[in-house]
């Protein structure tokens, strides 16, 4: 007899682990199936988590060659231990993969590894690493199985020269001269670590600028940044032919005026965007069809599919790839499983890109208000003008702050600058709870911090001038 779950999840992701530890907490009976050993997913085992260790690794390392002797700090003979550096990436990984499986034990939840392939009905078979098929029961089934990268027809994945993300991860070496295909934030954060390794970096996009879902003016700041650190970009330049060899890879690009141009270097990181992993998951043993346009699946404000017993969360379907919004979404699942009746607010998620400086944002663009005819305020206030910032040493980079011109409601936030993914959460959370711009300008915020060139230029939005400038 196969064993029967309340809730059977696929997919030990950002989405289904939480969705997973969320239902058993209210009580029901939970599996979780992964074809990783370690649970977290893309996000925490190869995405998210190492990228940001590798990030804070490699500011640290600029920091000690270029910018400590600013503070009296003065070092010598600074150099590079790239096996330690990558060392730590995976101990911060295996140590946060083994706190979730040390939750699933905590509340219940079975952990099964194997890959997980819908079997009809209510059922699931896991074909387990010795060969095993083993059946499961879920009354009510969760698919959770993420994204993959997208790989170019003409430029298959080696993981060698052509790679994708999870290799860009793991070099063994520092590139000489890294070629990257795609200017969006995985792109751009993983060029950066490479770039302050030592590496060359050149980023060939297709599109007229980076960013294309970035406040405009935020984008042209960062572009200003990574240029002056070394960084190189060519837009609308769109790669059409490879050619690798020994000694590395060779890209001919297609440019705006219908010239073609060539670009060498020993390895290329493909970083055009992700799709859906549903390959061999068995959609169609119950019926379930992709829309062909996205690849994703349809659901209703519960998370189900057309199939009721079925439920799909984070890549597979509709907003934002990004893991906060699948966990989001796998906490509504349980809790609506559970008879609550919670919902997520797709206009107050956050995102971020964890270059430096940071850029972080929150509610529309000023570009989609315009779209939509909505009459705004702006209001602005740079870091350099904070003691805060002063006293960090970093003062690249402004908040900008978008209210309604009649309500004063705040619409939007646009961050570049120091800490920017941790100051945004304050601004989710004024979305959230509909606040208006002379709100935040009236919130004490203290002193001295980052934070305060929140309140400025929610100030400015509001009363038209702020405080300090």
């Amino acid at each position: 007899m196969a064993e029967t779950y309340d809730l059977l999840v696929i997919g030990a992701g950002p989405g289904g682990y939480v969705a997973a530890i969320r239902a058993a907490q209210l009580g029901l009976r939970v599996a979780c199936v992964d074809k990783r050993k370690q649970l977290g997913g893309t996000c925490l085992n190869i995405g998210c988590i190492p990228s940001k260790a590798l990030l804070d690794s490699s500011y640290w390392y600029v920091q000690a060659q270029q910018h400590l002797a600013s503070h009296g700090v003065r070092l010598s003979g600074v150099t590079l231990d790239l096996a330690t550096l990558l060392a730590r990436k995976d101990r911060i990984v295996h140590e946060l993969t083994q706190g979730i499986a040390f939750l699933f034990k905590k509340y219940g939840v079975d952990s099964y590894h194997g890959v997980a392939r819908l079997n009809g009905g209510h059922q699931v078979v896991v074909q387990q690493a010795e060969g095993t098929a083993l059946p499961l029961q879920g009354r009510h089934i969760l698919l959770a199985t993420g994204s993959v990268p997208v790989e170019l027809p003409f430029l298959p994945f080696d993981g060698q020269v052509v790679v994708s993300s999870t290799e860009a991860l793991h070099f063994t070496t520092v590139p000489q001269h890294l070629l990257i295909i795609g200017a969006g934030y995985i792109g751009l954060e993983l060029g950066s670590v490479w770039r302050r390794l030592g590496a060359e970096v050149t980023v060939l996009e297709a599109l007229p600028r980076l960013l294309p879902h970035t406040d405009s003016e935020i984008a042209g700041e960062l572009l200003k940044q990574l240029t002056r650190q070394g960084m190189q970009f060519h837009f609308q330049t769109r790669v059409i032919e490879a050619q690798a060899d020994g000694n590395g890879i060779t890209l001919v690009a297609s440019l705006a005026d219908g010239t073609r141009r060539t670009f060498r270097g020993d390895r290329v990181l493909v970083a055009v965007g992700r799709k859906p992993y549903t390959e061999g998951l068995g959609l169609e043993t119950v019926g379930l069809r992709l829309d062909p346009a996205s690849g994703r699946l349809a659901v209703d404000a519960d998370y189900r599919t057309a199939v009721p017993h079925i439920l799909a969360v984070g890549d597979l379907i509709a907003g934002p790839m990004l893991a906060h919004k699948a966990s989001a979404e796998g906490v509504v699942v349980a809790e609506r499983l559970a008879g609550m009746k919670p919902r997520v607010n797709y206009s107050a998620i956050p995102s971020v890109i964890y270059t430096h400086p940071e850029v972080a944002s929150v509610g529309a663009t000023e570009q989609e208000l315009q779209q939509k005819g909505i009459r705004y305020r702006v209001g602005r206030f740079p870091f350099s003008a904070n003691g805060r910032a002063k006293a960090l040493g970093d003062t690249t980079g402004w908040v900008k702050v978008l209210a309604e011109e009649d309500t004063d409601r705040l619409l939007g936030v646009h961050i570049i600058g120091p800490q920017a993914s941790e100051l945004i959460a304050e601004c989710a959370t004024l979305l959230e709870f509909h606040a208006s711009a002379e709100d935040v300008a009236r919130c004490i915020h203290p002193h001295p911090s980052l934070s305060e060139v929140l309140a400025e230029a929610a100030r400015m939005a509001w009363a038209g001038k702020p405080l300090h400038s």
